[in-house]
């Protein structure tokens, strides 16, 4: 995948939200091999780093061809991205466009209290 570049947050005593949405997102089914667009939202409120818009886009875009459902797709992005910027928490949701008659909505969220024991 990109690298996801972030910089310095000047102001990493205060607690402020960030909200990055990108409204033209695709990847690939992976059953059908037939496109899914949808709608990225990421939350967050960051520690001492915040994530760079364009490298943020270029890592978007490697999902275009990625065939991988939405669940799993979620989850890897808020793993890369908490990964990338150690926020003080984050939330990426991710809204599909209809498809069969259905449309789908998942949310996945990190809090550092909330870490698992792997």
């Amino acid at each position: 995948m990109a690298q996801i570049d972030v910089f310095e947050n000047a102001y990493p005593e205060r607690i402020y939200n960030i909200v990055h949405v990108n409204e033209e997102f695709t990847s690939v089914c992976p059953k059908t091999g037939l496109p899914d667009f949808g709608t990225i939202t990421i939350d967050y409120i960051p520690g001492k780093l915040c994530l760079e818009l364009k490298s943020l886009k270029y890592y978007f875009l490697e999902y275009r061809n990625k065939g991988v459902f939405y669940e799993k797709l979620v989850n890897d992005i808020l793993d890369d991205l908490v990964k990338a910027c150690q926020p003080r928490s984050m939330t990426v949701i991710g809204e599909f466009t209809t498809r069969g008659g259905m449309h789908s909505t998942v949310t996945a969220v990190y809090k550092p209290e909330d870490k698992r024991e792997d």
